[in-house]
């Protein structure tokens, strides 16, 4: 999105507020800072461009003239999220809602296609007219020949040990609530796993940013398996990866744009339904068979008869456009209507 802006002949001051919160006294107060900091932007900005929840913006009453964008984080509408989870565990309950009206004040909402703007509405609580399936800016990364051959260099030269095995990617959802989580265990028995798929596999595990990781990978078995903390995104990680392997992630979406296997692990499906839900139903919406214990997984794997229709029909019916340009048409929207001077 900002390399759109930069290129545009209009004169504007982007600024960039970011923050990762941390649980202890002191980020507590460097939170408070940093609202206090966004709540000034907020004020003072003609457009105010957001990707996930943000609290300032729900207990304000917006400046006339400001437009608050909501990109959010995740392609298409799988898990539910927002004011469809309602009276959940993993929701708001209907009295904090009293008090605090979550994902209001947004001017416009941009998607990835036009079957899930009825989704967005209800998370939002929000006009469909304001909800425009012009894509994803995050998923232009994964239409870049370039930055795909840059990555697979890079990676060929930090882990040289893995550079003829086949990449399986494990990338489980984002568990808990907002900031606070329990520690992750692996359901997935790395040891059996390697005995199971043998020397050809290599088995990479990413985390959400806010999980906590319990995770241990015994020294023989890291010539099969590694936990990657910061050296490569998840994007760049999706760009690696010949097979895909989560739970519920909505990284699937991502990953459905490189048309490769999709495969689905997870022994509480039932419970997670309790917990936050699905909008379509899980296991027939799905873009590949789900295991719930590894034999069956890693038979699935070896095997390789992958139904990759499922796939791409998933990927034709969550993307009404398959070019790399949602960045272009959501900056051209945004400023559609905007004088050429602005504050972002």
């Amino acid at each position: 999105m900002y390399n759109q802006l930069e290129r545009r002949n209009c004169h504007f001051a982007c600024r960039f507020h970011f923050k990762k919160y941390n649980n202890s006294i002191l980020g507590k107060l460097n939170y408070f800072l940093h609202m206090v900091k966004a709540s000034y932007a907020l004020a003072t900005s003609r457009l105010f461009i957001i990707d996930d929840f943000y609290f300032p913006i729900y207990v304000i009453k917006p400046r006339k003239g400001t437009d608050i964008v909501q990109l959010w984080h995740a392609a298409g509408a799988f898990k539910k999220f927002g004011l469809s989870t309602i009276n959940k565990s993993f929701g708001p309950s209907e009295d904090y809602l009293r008090h605090v009206k979550i994902h209001s004040n947004y001017s416009k909402v941009y998607v990835s296609s036009k079957t899930v703007i009825p989704h967005y509405a209800e998370a939002f609580d929000m006009s469909k007219e304001k909800i425009y399936p012009l894509g994803v800016p995050r998923t232009d990364f994964f239409f870049n020949n370039d930055i795909k051959e840059e990555i697979t260099k890079k990676f060929n030269v930090d882990f040289s040990q893995f550079k003829h095995k086949k990449l399986i990617l494990y990338a489980p959802t984002f568990r808990g609530r907002s900031h606070y989580q329990e520690k992750f265990t692996s359901p997935i028995d790395i040891s059996k796993f390697k005995a199971m798929l043998g020397h050809d596999y290599a088995l990479i595990i990413h985390l959400h940013p806010y999980m906590r990781s319990g995770l241990y990978i015994e020294e023989k078995d890291k010539d099969f398996a590694f936990q990657v903390e910061g050296q490569f995104t998840i994007e760049e990680l999706l760009i690696l990866a010949d097979v895909l392997i989560t739970d519920y992630s909505s990284v699937i979406f991502d990953y459905s744009l490189l048309c490769r296997p999709i495969v689905f692990f997870s022994t509480d499906l039932e419970e997670y339904i309790k917990e936050r839900d699905f909008y379509f139903d899980f296991l027939t919406c799905i873009p590949g068979p789900l295991f719930t214990e590894i034999e069956s997984l890693a038979k699935w794997l070896k095997e390789g008869q992958y139904d990759m229709k499922l796939v791409s029909d998933f990927r034709n019916f969550f993307f009404d456009d398959l070019d790399g340009k949602a960045s272009e048409r959501i900056v051209n929207h945004m400023l559609m209507d905007n004088p050429s001077n602005i504050n972002t």
